[in-house]
């Protein structure tokens, strides 16, 4: 049986080969430029042979004659699929990776825009319907605020409003014109809410450009009569809903005049009416436009404009009100030539409400000043009352304050001399260790002289800024310009008008000293019981008058007190610190440079609820050692300095006197480790409130810190701290800032606090006159005239004794022609040297060259022959009485002490 080879079995819908023959299936391969179709078919991308069938996917062969559309060549065009069989299948969409995942597709963003815009709709439409006009705010009608003191005895009730309502055609149009341009001058075209402007207000508080106010005057009208000044987001937006439904039921004209009804124009006063005669004493209809201007001025922010109750707040409501004035030029409501011609219409002093008199207006100004200031409440939600505060001062301490001043200041004035009208008197006291303020004097009384002389910024500190300059330098490690390391003990040049000498040379600033008193070289310590001016501007040229005002700063200082500006200047007290201010920086010298935010709140309730008050952290301003020298020179200035009548407090202390220029206020700073105090005597006329110099006031030549000021201090700080230890400074002082000055027994014993002492500054121990002797004559502070240049030192008219007990009988007299007036300074307050029996012909010059200042320029020669009682010489110093004083060569300014009196500084330079 033969077997022939079987031919291949050909798939029947194979295409047939030229002669009727098929073509062998191509099975499931790809050929290239070919995409198989669902059955194994070559698709759209296949070739056509000829003869093509029509049941090919191929595009060749479609009649029969072997000829395609592409000629069996070329690019074949694609194919016609039928269903089910030769269909190209899609590509599939690429999957999204990486991070491209994570985020959506504009789907869905455009999803979820249109969802958000429905849900608002329904929001604002849900809140429409929801949120009604409610009556009128029952805190409409204010209640009293209850200021107490620390132990909860009362100080004070205020809180009766002030408001009186006027139609709209009162107010004159120029005053509604100014309110407008001042708080919303598209109040006429716009709705009743403006988003773009709340949006703008947000971003700028989120931004740190601070809290911002979006809202329209009706949404103001809205927040001041129907709701209240909360901050929250609930009163929020009902005020947003309220605006709208207001603004659709009553008109532009309505909602105006109801604003300017409601607002609060600060000093108690709500309502244009009220304010009116708050601050101009008439009726609105009487304003002109720029009283008017200035009242719309203090819609942004009463206290901050107000000009009479803080004059430092001047330029701030001059700028605000020049802004508003402007802002009517732009809105065609007044002419250029109205504008240029108008002048700053000064506001009245308040009229305080009688419950206020005393202290307690000052208190409640000053507390309502910190709980606004420190962000507790605002201004317009204190106003409406309904507050108990209980404040940190302590009622025997102010009762103590005023006292102290009625005593020696106010009981001294005379109605019939013209200077005594000029007369004010601040302070205020800080525990060191806790920042509380316990007493505060803010002046006579609150009904009489409105402005709070403890708190206002106006008057320059003088001489008790240069103890921040002394801490700077040892903070830094300073150097002077010829490289020695600076101490207390570093000698400079005391010569009055000296350059201050910079790294390149004389800088140009050459400052004066007090009765442009000469001293040529001494020591810090000298210069600062002396308050040489000359010593300190190059002092702080040396450290760097930047680093001075840092330090400053760091202490307390406020950074924004006017005039503290770092040039060499600086150090004399320029700068315009409140009495508040300088008391807390004081208070953290005496907490050896630690420094709390000084506190006049203790605790805040409303309706059993507690506010929260700020924290004051406890930091380290300077090093222990940069406040602790800088205490122990500021003891020498007590014990031997310009401040002598500090000692009355009877116990150790550290303080500096200060005088502003022109002699228009005195300043007495200082401490003990318990209490730090500072008290300020000022000039100002009662009428202009333009600063006034203290010349001829309270019946003296002139008035320095180191009498009123200081007799007030040791007065007030012996009664404070009356039944409580007697406590010593525990200083911890730099390196090389050491001082052997021991004293034999206990000087703070030797000045009796009662009234016999002589308060101002009599006592011979203020050997330059910074008490209240005329210092170009009297070197002594022994004020009278007769016995400064006649033939007895100390005969003065009110000349106290040799100044180591207050009101004691004056030394001996002696014969001299000029006595000692020109020649040596007691070291510890004995009266100018006198022998008893002979005195210098030329104005005596014993003490010791090495122990005493060198001579300057009419103090050399002849110095008296015997020693008189208490003489001592040179640097010893306390040799007791009966000893024989040799007489200088070189003009030292020491002299022969009085009675058991020192001659010398011993161990000074």
């Amino acid at each position: 049986m033969s077997h022939e080879p079987q031919q291949p079995r050909r798939d029947p819908r194979a295409p047939k080969r030229p002669g009727g023959a098929r073509r062998p299936a191509l099975g499931p391969v790809h050929e290239e430029g070919r995409e198989l179709g669902a059955f194994g078919e070559p698709g759209a991308g296949g070739a056509g042979g000829p003869g093509g069938s029509d049941r090919s996917s191929g595009a060749g062969g479609s009649d029969g004659q072997g000829r395609g559309d592409s000629g069996g060549c070329g690019e074949p065009p694609a194919a016609k699929s039928r269903p089910g069989r030769g269909r190209t299948r899609p590509r599939p969409r690429p999957r999204r990776t990486g991070l491209r995942r994570a985020l959506p597709t504009w789907r869905m963003v455009l999803g979820a825009c249109l969802l958000f815009a429905l849900v608002l709709l329904g929001c604002f439409a849900a809140g429409y319907l929801l949120v009604d006009i409610p009556p009128a705010n029952s805190a409409a009608t204010a209640q009293s605020n209850v200021y107490l003191y620390r132990d909860g005895t009362q100080i004070a009730r205020d809180g009766e409003v002030n408001r009186q309502s006027v139609r709209l055609s009162r107010v004159p149009l120029s005053v509604r014109h100014a309110v407008l341009a001042a708080e919303d001058r598209d109040f006429y075209s716009e709705r009743a809410v403006d988003p773009s402007a709340m949006v703008r207000a947000a971003w700028n508080t989120v931004t740190g450009k601070g809290k911002q106010s979006g809202s329209t005057i009706t949404q103001q009208y809205v927040k001041n009569y129907y709701l209240g000044q909360e901050r929250t987001v609930t009163r929020k937006v009902k005020e947003f809903f309220i605006a709208i439904k207001l603004d659709r039921e009553q008109s532009k004209a309505d909602i105006l005049e109801g604003y300017l009804n409601t607002s609060y124009f600060g000093r108690n006063a709500y309502g244009v009416q009220a304010a009116a005669h708050a601050y101009y004493g008439k009726d609105v209809g009487a304003l002109d436009t720029a009283e008017g201007a200035y009242l719309a001025s203090l819609l942004n922010a009463p206290s901050a404009y107000d000009v009479a109750a803080h004059p430092e707040n001047r330029p701030r409501a001059l700028a605000r009100w020049n802004y508003t004035l402007d802002g009517m030029v732009t809105e065609n409501w007044l002419t250029l030539s109205d504008r240029a011609a108008m002048i700053f219409p000064m506001p009245q002093t308040a009229g305080p409400a009688a419950g206020l008199s005393g202290q307690r207006g000052y208190i409640v100004q000053a507390v309502e000043d910190w709980l606004t200031g420190n962000g507790v409440v605002d201004e317009r939600t204190l106003a409406r009352g309904g507050y108990r505060i209980t404040t940190t001062l302590e009622r025997k301490k102010q009762h103590a304050f005023a006292a102290a001043v009625d005593r020696h200041v106010t009981s001294r004035r005379d109605p019939g001399r013209a200077a005594d009208r000029n007369v004010r008197v601040g302070g205020a006291s800080i525990d060191p260790a806790s920042g509380r303020v316990v007493a505060m004097y803010g002046g006579i009384d609150y009904t009489r002289q409105y402005v709070n002389n403890a708190t206002r910024r106006d008057y320059q500190v003088g001489s008790t800024f240069k103890p921040f300059v002394l801490a700077a330098a040892v903070e830094n490690g300073s150097v002077t310009q010829d490289g020695r390391r600076i101490t207390p003990d570093t000698l400079y040049d005391g010569t009055d008008r000296r350059q201050v000498q910079g790294s390149h040379g004389p800088t140009g600033y050459a400052p004066e000293n007090e009765d442009n008193v000469s001293y040529g070289p001494l020591s810090l310590r000298l210069a600062t019981d002396h308050s040489v001016n000359s010593v300190y501007a190059q002092l702080a040229q040396d450290v760097g008058p930047r680093r001075v005002r840092e330090t400053a700063v760091a202490l307390g200082v406020p950074e924004s007190t006017p005039d503290l500006t770092a040039t060499p200047s600086i150090a004399l007290g320029v700068a315009t610190a409140s009495v508040l201010d300088m008391a807390e920086a004081y208070a953290t010298l005496a907490n050896h440079g630690r420094r709390g935010t000084y506190s006049l709140v203790e605790r805040v309730t409303k309706d059993g609820m507690e506010l929260g008050l700020p924290a004051a952290p406890v930091r380290q301003a300077v090093s222990r050692e940069a406040a602790d020298t800088t205490t122990s020179v500021l003891m020498g200035v007590v014990r031997q300095g310009s401040g002598m009548a500090a000692l009355s407090a009877g116990r150790p202390a550290a303080g500096k006197t200060g005088t502003a220029e022109g002699d228009r206020a005195a300043w007495f700073a200082g401490y003990t480790p318990d209490l730090a105090t500072v008290v300020a005597v000022m000039g100002q006329d009662p009428d202009t409130g333009a600063q006034k110099s203290l010349y001829g006031a309270l019946g003296l030549p002139r008035i320095n810190g180191g009498g009123a000021p200081a007799a007030i201090w040791g007065e007030f700080t012996a009664t404070a701290l009356a039944g409580s230890e007697v406590r010593d400074f525990e200083l911890t002082v730099a390196e090389g800032a050491q001082e052997d000055f021991h004293p034999s027994g206990d000087p703070y014993e030797e000045v009796s606090a009662g009234p016999s002492g002589d308060q101002f500054g009599d006592r011979p121990g203020d050997r330059f006159g910074d008490q209240f002797g005329d210092r170009t004559v009297d070197r002594f502070g022994d004020r009278g005239g007769t016995g400064d240049r006649s033939t007895a030192p100390g005969e003065g008219e009110e000349g106290p004794g040799d100044g180591r007990s207050a009101g004691a009988a004056p030394p001996s007299s002696g014969t001299g022609t000029i006595g000692a007036t020109q020649g040596g300074v007691p070291a510890d307050g004995g009266a100018p040297p006198a022998d008893g029996t002979t005195g210098g012909t030329t104005g005596g010059t014993s003490g010791g060259t090495t122990g005493g200042r060198p001579s300057t320029a009419g103090r050399a020669g002849g110095g008296p022959v015997s020693g008189g009682p208490g003489g001592g010489t040179g640097r010893d110093g306390w040799t007791p009485g009966g000893a024989t004083g040799a007489g200088g060569t070189g003009g030292g300014p020491q002299g022969t002490g009085g009675p058991d009196g020192g001659g010398g500084f011993p161990g000074r330079p």
